[in-house]
This record gives C-alpha cells, sequence and structure tokens, in this order.
C-alpha cells in the first residue's frame, strides 16, 4: 500500500514511511492511494472475533510489507489483549431503543485517544528498531491526545516527546495526566495561547528546515495516518454487534480535529453500510458551518466545557476535502494556501456534495450538553462527559428533526471517561464522578511542565536546545 499527500508534491510512501513521517513534506497530509473494500461476507467474517483479530483483518491491507502478518498479530494481541480494562476493549451500551453509546474509555488515560497511540507507540519503535534511528515526536493537544500520546511512549528507548498544551485551557486531570509522568523522554510545554496556536506552532516545525536538518520529527496528533488508521477498527467492532453489514448503523462522533469522525468515513469507504456521520460540535462551530453551509471560516475559540473540542481549524477536514473533490493536489494546496492566509474557504460543489452524501452536522450549546447529561443520567443511569454529552444532544436534535430515521441505531462515541471532567459533570446531575482506582493518586504526584509565551519562536528554540535525538 503507497500514501499520497493531498497536496500532491511530497513523495509517496509505504506505512512505515508514513507513520514515522506523521506530515507529509509539502504541508499536506497522506492518505492510501485507494481504499481496500471488503465485502459483505468478508465483514460478517470478522463477527465473534476478539478486537485485537478484528483490529488485524480491518488494518492489514493499509500495512501492506510494512510488517508480516505474524508481527501485525503480536502487537494487536499486546496492545488491544492487555493494555485495556475492558474484555471488549471498545465495549457498547445501550441508552435507549434507538440510542447507544460506545465506550472508547477503557484505556490507561481515560480517553479515546488511548485505542491508537497505545498501538502507534508500538510501531514507532518497531519500525525506530529496524532502522537502527531516534525519533522527536512533537504534539499539541486540546486535552486528550498529550496524556494518550506521553503514556504510549514514555520511557521507550529510540522515542522522545514534546507535548504543546494550552496554558489553562485543559483540565486538571487532564494537565495532570501529563505533567505527573517522570520519564526522561517526556517534556511538556505549556503555551499561551489557544489549541490552534499550538497545532499551528507544530505544524511549522514539520516545514522548518532548522529544525528537520536537526531531527528526525514524528507525529502523533491525528495528522498521523497510523492513529486514523487505528480508529477504523471500532467503528467495524460496534456495528457488527448491531447487525452488519445486514443492518446499517450511524454514528454521532463529538469532533473538534475531524479525526474520529473521518476514521468513520474510511470504514464507509472499506464498505461498512454507515447510515449518516454526525458531527457533534460545540460553539466552536467551524465543521458545523462548513458542512451546513459550505463555509469553511475561522473565527475567535470560545472557551467551552467541552475544552477539547474549543478548535477553529480541524487539520483533518483537509483529508476529506481532498477525497471529495477529486485527489486534485495542486488544487488542495492552493485551497488551502488560500485558507492558511484568509482564514475563509467555501467548499466546491464536489466537495459540499461528497460531504452531504455521508455527514450531517450539529453544534450543541453549553445549555444544551449539560441536558444531554441529564437526559442520559436520568433514563439509563449512565453518567457522561460532556463531549460524549454533545455528539449525544447532537443525535437526539437530528433525530428530532426527521434527519435520520428513528428505526436506525444510533452510537454515540463515549470520548472520555467523565471523572475527566467531574465539575461539568457535577453541575449538570448532583453527582461527583470519580476517578478510576487503575489511575491512582494522579492529585498527589509533583507535576513538570516549561511555560512558554505564544509566539513560534521561542517553542522552536526550545525543542532544538532540549531534544536528545540530533541527527548531527
Amino acid at each position: 500500500m503507497q500514501y499520497v499527500s493531498t497536496r500532491g508534491r511530497a513523495p509517496a510512501l509505504d506505512f512505515e514511511g508514513v507513520t514515522l513521517a506523521g506530515l507529509a513534506s509539502d504541508g499536506g497530509l497522506y492518505l492510501p492511494v485507494e481504499w481496500p473494500r471488503f465485502s459483505h461476507a468478508e465483514i460478517r467474517s470478522l463477527r465473534g472475533q476478539p478486537y485485537w483479530q478484528v483490529a488485524a483483518s480491518v488494518m492489514r491491507p493499509f500495512i501492506g510489507d510494512s510488517l508480516t502478518e505474524a508481527e501485525l498479530n503480536a502487537i494487536c494481541q499486546q496492545v488491544y489483549g492487555g493494555a485495556f480494562h475492558h474484555a471488549a476493549v471498545t465495549p457498547l451500551v445501550q441508552l435507549d431503543e434507538q440510542h447507544w453509546l460506545l465506550e472508547l474509555f477503557h484505556g490507561p488515560t481515560l480517553a479515546f485517544k488511548d485505542v491508537a497511540l497505545q498501538l502507534l507507540g508500538r510501531l514507532f519503535e518497531t519500525f525506530l528498531e529496524r532502522r537502527d534511528e531516534r525519533l522527536t515526536i512533537v504534539g499539541a493537544t486540546s486535552g486528550d491526545t498529550g496524556s494518550a500520546a506521553i503514556h504510549a511512549v514514555a520511557g521507550r528507548k529510540r522515542s522522545e516527546i514534546f507535548m504543546l498544551h494550552p496554558k489553562g485551557r485543559v483540565s486538571d486531570v487532564q494537565r495532570r495526566q501529563m505533567t505527573t509522568v517522570r520519564a526522561p523522554n517526556v517534556h511538556n510545554l505549556a503555551i499561551e495561547g489557544s489549541f490552534d496556536d499550538a497545532q499551528a506552532h507544530v505544524k511549522r516545525m514539520f516545514n522548518d528546515g532548522d529544525v528537520t536538518a536537526t531531527l528526525n520529527l514524528g507525529a502523533v496528533n491525528s495528522i498521523n495516518w497510523a492513529r486514523l488508521m487505528a480508529q477504523v477498527v471500532y467503528y467495524f467492532t460496534s456495528a457488527l454487534q448491531l447487525g452488519a453489514p445486514d443492518r446499517k448503523v450511524a454514528y454521532s462522533v463529538p469532533t473538534g480535529n475531524f479525526g474520529d469522525v473521518f476514521a468513520g468515513y474510511v470504514a464507509a469507504q472499506m464498505g461498512l453500510p454507515i447510515e449518516r456521520l454526525i458531527v457533534a460540535t460545540n460553539v466552536n462551530d467551524i465543521l458545523h458551518r462548513a458542512l451546513s453551509r459550505g463555509d469553511y471560516s475561522a473565527g475567535g475559540v470560545t472557551p467551552t466545557i467541552t475544552p477539547s473540542m474549543d478548535i477553529q481549524v480541524s487539520s483533518n477536514f483537509e483529508r476529506l476535502l481532498f477525497d471529495c473533490g477529486g485527489r486534485d493536489g495542486a488544487a488542495m494546496a492552493a485551497q488551502m494556501r488560500g485558507f492558511e492566509t484568509s482564514r475563509a474557504m467555501h467548499l466546491t460543489n464536489a466537495q459540499a456534495e461528497g460531504a452531504a452524501a455521508l455527514f450531517a452536522s450539529q453544534s450543541v450549546d453549553q445549555i444544551e450538553t449539560a441536558r444531554a447529561v441529564q437526559q442520559a443520567y436520568q433514563g439509563a443511569q449512565q453518567i457522561i462527559d460532556p463531549h460524549t454529552a454533545v455528539g449525544l444532544g447532537a443525535a437526539h436534535a437530528l433525530v428530532a428533526a426527521g434527519a435520520i430515521d428513528p428505526v436506525v441505531p444510533i452510537v454515540t462515541l463515549a470520548t472520555a471517561h467523565p471523572a475527566k471532567f467531574p465539575d461539568a459533570v457535577e453541575r449538570a446531575i448532583g453527582v461527583r464522578p470519580s476517578l478510576p482506582s487503575r489511575v491512582g493518586d494522579l492529585f498527589g504526584r509533583e507535576e513538570r511542565m516549561v511555560e512558554l509565551a505564544g509566539d513560534y519562536a521561542t517553542t522552536r528554540d526550545y525543542v532544538l536546545s532540549h531534544a536528545a535525538g540530533s541527527k548531527r
């Protein structure tokens, strides 16, 4: 399997290459040259298999010759057979006759990012050992990616990680899950500004010749194709439990950076019968505006009770625009250059029509978010975090509007454990969720992080001066 950049000028790479590269050298994002397709018979054959076996089967076409079948099976069994605190890895919970929750928070950091990043950490180490190389991972987080990535690579011999988070804009639990990790290969950077500022710094480093000449950079954000690939798996496992491929399923996905819901798009391209993908946003609704009106224009970021979604620039949306717009790299590059200059873009007819075939969208404000937390608790005795509530609120709204057939099951992705956002949950239902015992004495550990000004030069210079993995 070969991969091409959405902007058309970077060299094609195999799976090992795109995993280690992260961002393409032309600033684009990698996608496979074609989507593998599973027949309904092949999808049915996955029924009843443990999660790790489904994972190996779904991911194998994307990996090609980069891993042998035995290597892939061993990695999947190590990750999904032992790193998660539920035997099903991502269990389904029924709320009522139509609505389900897909619990993605049974990994070590209580968030959906673990499902992919536990795998990515193993892939990095496997490929770096093979090449006898080191990797300097630079990432940005609005909350959950940082802790999941840090836990995936902490203590590994061939990787170091610099994780940027917007100072004061992540929850206490999210911050402490990053800053209390004491491994020497972990660096936490709290920068002034928003997540979008942090993400812009990371993207710029990948295109900064002074940085790339010195460090072998890698990415753990969802710009890394391997992370998206791993997220495709739980669409298959959940749909199979609800009758796929003989029954269609809809999904509601709370999203900011578009990676988790794009994984659902990939599953659909592979042949999984998905009725609809609901893009659920908070009041930072650039994706809702883009999908409903074609207006992809970035404004200011409004802080909310769902901080992981307080984003105005959704990196993975470029992948969808490229695929729906005819896979024209030159046109995509020009379109993105215009957006990066003006912070505004209008979708082409092909892009808008291609997206509309599968996606619906809904913006959910903070009052509606709290109401969804209350509905889950009062109706099914389920305590959900506010991000999951955005997804559930969007699903209820679209059913009420007649946009989704009431006989189609809707799975809302439960992206984080409610104890990661205890204040918002307690305000909504009067119950304060407790951290699972496996997290231990999180609030008793010493924190370690460096606070930096919000300009790019300060961030770049800190990484260059503290990285151990220099090429020189």
